[in-house]
C-alpha cells in the first residue's frame, strides 16, 4: 500500500472512531469542522472522506443540521460480528459448564415466538436430557425461553403470548400469561431462571440471559437435567449458569472476563 493510501485508511479510521466516541454519541452528531479538529486534518480532506463513507452507508449526514453520525450499515456489521463472536466464544464456556455440573448445557437464541437451540454440549452419562440442537421450544415453559424475555415489558410479553395454549406442557407449567409474568419477575430478581417440571414431567433446568455489545439480550445459556438427579442442586446451578452467561456477555462486549476459567457460584443477590 502506498504512503498516500495508508494515510487515507488511517484518516478514515480516525473519523469512524471520532464519530463512535462516547462524547459524539451523547451529542448525536458532529460537524465537519469539529471532526477535522479532533482528527487533526484539513477540513477538505475530512469532507472528501466523509462523502465516501456516506456513499458506503458507514456514516449518515443529517439533512437539516448537515452534521454526521455513524450509519446503520456499521451497526448491521457490528450485529453480524456479534453473532460470529457468540458462536466463537460460547463453546469453550459450555464445555467448562458441563464439566462443572456434569449435565448437558445449551446455547439458545430467539426464533420468532420460540427459542432455538444452536449449540449443545453433553457429558458422558447414561441418562441425559434429549438433544435440542435445531429444535424450537416455547418461551413460556422453558428456562432458556424465559431468559430471552428478560428485557421485554409486561405488555410486550402479553402480546407475544396472546395466542399461546396454556396447560398442555409439564405439571408445573404456567397457567396463564400473568403466571408467566410473575415467574419472570422472580427470575429477574435472582438474575437467572429456574424451571421445575414446566416443559415436561421429570425435567428441571436453569438459564441466564447473554447480552451483546449494546447490553441487549441476544441469547440464553441453560443447563437441563432429570429431576431425580438434579433437583436439589438447581439453585446452585442457576448461579453457575448466570456466572458463565456473564463471561460470554463480557466477551461479546469486547471485555476480558473477570471470572476464573471455571464457572463459579456468584454471591446471592440481595432480596
Amino acid at each position: 500500500m502506498s504512503v498516500e493510501g495508508s494515510s487515507s485508511v488511517h484518516r478514515t479510521l480516525a473519523i469512524l472512531l471520532t464519530l463512535g466516541s462516547e462524547d459524539a454519541a451523547e451529542r448525536g452528531s458532529l460537524g465537519v469542522v469539529e471532526i477535522a479538529r479532533r482528527v487533526g486534518r484539513e477540513k477538505s480532506q475530512i469532507s472528501r472522506a466523509l462523502r465516501a463513507l456516506e456513499e458506503s452507508g458507514l456514516v449518515e449526514r443529517d439533512p437539516d443540521t448537515l452534521r454526521y453520525r455513524l450509519g446503520w450499515r456499521l451497526f448491521t456489521m457490528a450485529v453480524n460480528v456479534g453473532q460470529q463472536r457468540l458462536l466463537a466464544e460460547a463453546p469453550a464456556i459450555l464445555r467448562r459448564l458441563v464439566a462443572a455440573t456434569k449435565e448437558r448445557a445449551h446455547l439458545t437464541v430467539p426464533d420468532g415466538d420460540g427459542a432455538l437451540t444452536v449449540l449443545s454440549e453433553s457429558p458422558m452419562r447414561a441418562v441425559q436430557t434429549a438433544g435440542w440442537v435445531g429444535r424450537v421450544v416455547p418461551l413460556h415453559t422453558t428456562s432458556s425461553g424465559r431468559a430471552l424475555l428478560f428485557d421485554h415489558s409486561d405488555e410486550e410479553i402479553r402480546e407475544l403470548l396472546a395466542d399461546t395454549m396454556f396447560g398442555s406442557a409439564g405439571p408445573q407449567a404456567p397457567r396463564d400469561v400473568e403466571d408467566v409474568l410473575a415467574r419472570l419477575h422472580r427470575a429477574r430478581t435472582r438474575g437467572y431462571v429456574l424451571v421445575d417440571e414446566e416443559f415436561e414431567e421429570g425435567l428441571v433446568a436453569a438459564a441466564a440471559p447473554i447480552r451483546d455489545f449494546r447490553g441487549r439480550v441476544c441469547a440464553a445459556l441453560n443447563v437441563s437435567a432429570p429431576k431425580f438427579r438434579f433437583g436439589r442442586d438447581l439453585d446452585k446451578t442457576g448461579r453457575m449458569v448466570c456466572s458463565a452467561a456473564h463471561q460470554i456477555s463480557r466477551a461479546m462486549a469486547g471485555l476480558d472476563p473477570v471470572e476464573s476459567s471455571r464457572p463459579q457460584t456468584p454471591a446471592r443477590p440481595q432480596r
